[in-house]
């Protein structure tokens, strides 16, 4: 049996801990944020990225260990830019994105984030996806990355038109850490 003690979520992104951190407070769950970035692998997986930082990380710390990586899936560019978004959110950025799609119909893309858990005795992944559309101007103040030019399928806003709460029954993220929630309660009990 687990003790109800502290996850620690590395990432150098307090917008990604605050997501998971207020789906966590409702289930009792605690979370501690690393301030740190993840050690990335040049990979074409998500899984194989957050894979080899979880077990790097939970070599320093030898506490269980969360670590996200996220991509934004573009129908047109053939899943560009997928795995490398960090490093085309750093170069290209929103209106980078949205000069390779200028006069492109296909505004399909889609989010999906893989979280590694790992602790003494288990390495598990959960993945989540959401499906929506590249939109052609720049919205919203909230959030990050590609988040003021996604608008996630079932709404109107773009993922930087809202709050945390409401961004979370839309999110990849919120979805592959429900899924995580879900195992965890049992698995610590």
């Amino acid at each position: 049996m687990l003790k109800n003690g502290v996850i620690k979520v590395i990432t150098s992104n307090k917008h990604k801990f605050d997501e998971l951190d207020e789906m966590a407070k409702r289930n009792n769950v605690n979370l501690e944020w690393i301030n740190a970035p993840k050690l990335e692998i040049q990979a074409d997986s998500l899984e194989e990225i957050v894979r080899y930082s979880a077990s790097i990380f939970y070599s320093i710390f030898k506490s269980p260990i969360l670590v996200d990586d996220s991509g934004l899936f573009i129908e047109e560019l053939n899943g560009f830019p997928g795995p490398y978004t960090n490093f085309v959110k750093r170069t290209l950025d929103n209106k980078g994105i949205l000069k390779l799609l200028s006069g492109i119909k296909n505004r399909k893309a889609y989010f999906e984030t893989a979280l590694c858990y790992i602790d003494d005795k288990i390495t598990k992944i959960f993945s989540g996806k959401v499906n929506g559309t590249i939109i052609s101007d720049i919205r919203g103040t909230e959030g990050f990355g590609f988040d003021p030019i996604f608008v996630p399928n079932g709404s109107f806003k773009t993922f930087a038109e809202m709050k945390i709460e409401e961004k979370n029954t839309y999110s990849h993220r919120a979805a592959a850490f429900k899924k995580f929630l879900d195992f965890y309660i049992t698995y610590r009990s």
